[in-house]
């Protein structure tokens, strides 16, 4: 008995020195609301179908660190390079295919080749409220910028909603897209004019 705990024991402690290197998807999404390290990470490996959260909504949040730490404790090592706080994972079925969302702090992604095309039924669907911490996608010509802000008021996808940089105090006159989600400039004004 006490040989089999000792043998435990030292595959836990041997763990995190197996520990694999992981890289943050761009876009983490998932397609069952069961969030595994496979729907996060890219190189996950055997760790690809560990359960790390389950989403009941359009999307879940997980704090950085947490998921750091979760990571560590199945063998992967995710060091976090751009200092996110936040990972959101969206529901496949919900990932916009003009605007690809993002994870927190702005994680580069490609950019729309066409307008934003939100349905009819999109927009009676509140996808932001007022104090979410949103996620404002500006871009133009090839250059694409993401910033944190908060919601001053509520929005369904498709309809103006204003974003407080909290860095710089600034108003960000933006579109909802889909949950934590918005963009401005030239896609939110041709977005607009689609509808």
């Amino acid at each position: 008995m006490s040989r089999t705990l000792i043998a435990v024991a030292s595959l836990l402690v041997a763990t995190p020195a197996l520990a694999g290197p992981v890289t943050l998807k761009s876009n983490p999404v998932d397609t069952d609301g069961q969030v595994t390290f496979g729907d996060i990470f890219d190189g996950a490996g055997a760790a690809s179908s560990v359960v790390v959260a389950r989403r009941s909504g359009p999307s879940v949040v997980m704090e950085a660190g947490q998921l750091q730490s979760m990571a560590r404790q199945s063998g992967l090592e995710w060091d976090n390079p751009r200092g996110l706080r936040r990972v959101v994972i969206r529901s496949a079925a919900l990932s916009p295919s003009a605007v690809t969302p993002s994870v927190a702090a702005g994680n580069p992604a490609p950019v729309p080749a066409r307008p934003v095309a939100l349905q009819p039924s999109q927009r009676a669907e509140r996808v932001i409220s007022r104090n979410d911490i949103v996620q404002v996608i500006y871009i133009v010509g090839g250059v694409r910028l993401t910033i944190s802000g908060r919601a001053t008021a509520n929005a369904a996808a498709g309809e103006p909603v204003s974003i407080l940089n909290l860095d710089s105090g600034r108003t960000i006159d933006a579109l909802a897209v889909s949950p934590g989600q918005a963009i401005a400039g030239p896609a939110a004004r041709a977005a607009r004019a689609a509808l």
